[in-house]
């Protein structure tokens, strides 16, 4: 295979020796740019446009000939899992993704099954079109929602605030919350070999709804889980490292247990300090984050601010990726996005 020619997220995500800190950005394909809605709108649809391995890979490559970004991430979705499960996902524009057939009745959850791979085909040929179009140039990053959060939506129906059905069954009948988590522990694993084989070269886990549980649940449904995917994935492939990142949102208080999974890195969002995140997980992990997306609203120089600050906090040394502490919002104007990679490469050489 192509050797990297620039390997500085996967070093730093190994906690080796770096130049710089590397910096890509949670969402970086997508609204914000206008090439992405061109694209989109080519497609026809968001559903379109990810089960399309072509677009998919026209639109994943986009902000890296924009910005001068240390990695890129698969354009794909968090609900693609559960869709190959038969659960009919569908987008109302404006108001995000929905299943036709959420589960609540006990029969179908006790009929749920890991979904034949061959439903995913997209996502695996999209990665595969995206690490040779990249040519070696940066590592791909590709990813899954974690067990949790696509229970969330599969039981929900659609996002919803506080997700009360779903609380109503981890209270109610949570063997069968456990059932929908097994199945789904197995099929994130599949999912996220299956992407290393199609040439992934790091795996991230997107737990966006952890951090709505209490600290007990979480480490029952959510983290628990999550343990088993980070086991479950490949750690090589073709002879080279495939570091996986942990991410939890509103998950701060958890740092040490998420260190604990055996994850190389764990990202963070913006409401704790990368300083006090590091002293709390030592040399244990990498870390990742942890911008507030919404600074960079706020124009380049807040933004140029706002990346000093976080640099000073984690402070001199390795083992840190820059990143947002969530995914960039669609009214982001990208000269926003080039002030924070252009200030991440320039600041940072002073730290390491």
């Amino acid at each position: 295979m192509t050797k990297l020619k620039n390997d500085t997220l996967i070093r730093a995500l190994l906690r080796e020796p770096t130049p710089y800190t590397p910096v890509w950005i949670m969402r970086q394909a997508g609204r914000y740019l206008p090439e992405y809605n061109a694209t989109r709108a080519r497609a026809g649809s968001f559903l379109a446009l990810a089960k399309n391995p072509d677009l998919a890979t026209e639109v994943t490559l986009q902000p890296l000939a924009r910005f001068p970004l240390d990695a890129a991430i698969v354009f794909s979705d968090i609900l693609t899992v559960p869709d190959a499960m038969g659960l009919g996902l569908g987008f109302a524009e404006g108001e995000g993704p929905y299943f036709e057939r959420p589960l609540r009745e006990e029969h179908a959850i006790r009929a749920l099954a890991v979904p034949d791979l061959t439903k995913l085909r997209y996502v695996f040929d999209a990665v595969a079109q995206v690490r040779k179009a990249l040519a070696g140039s940066v590592p791909l990053i590709g990813f899954s929602g974690s067990p949790f959060t696509l229970a969330c939506y599969m039981v929900e129906g659609r996002g919803k605030t506080g997700f009360p059905a779903l609380k109503a069954m981890l209270r109610e009948r949570p063997e069968l919350l456990h059932h929908i988590l097994e199945t789904n522990c197995r099929a994130v694993i599949a999912y996220l070999n299956a992407q290393i084989a199609a040439g992934a070269q790091v795996v991230m886990l997107f737990d966006t709804w952890g951090g709505t549980l209490s600290t007990e649940e979480y480490l029952e449904f959510s983290l628990a889980y999550m343990r088993r995917v980070v086991q479950g994935v490949k750690r090589e492939h073709e002879g080279a490292r495939v570091p996986n990142i942990l991410f939890t949102k509103g998950g701060s208080a958890w740092l040490e247990t998420m260190a604990q999974t055996g994850c190389d890195a764990v990202g963070i969002d913006w409401t704790v300090a990368l300083g006090v995140a590091r002293s709390r997980v030592g040399r244990q992990v990498a870390l990742q984050g942890n911008l507030d997306p919404q600074v960079l609203l706020a124009g380049p120089q807040a933004v140029r601010e706002g990346v000093a600050a976080a640099l000073a906090s984690f402070g001199r040394g390795d083992g840190h990726v820059f990143n947002l502490g969530h995914g960039v919002t669609q009214t982001t104007p990208p000269e926003s996005v080039a002030a924070l990679v252009e200030t991440v490469h320039a600041a940072s050489r002073a730290y390491h």
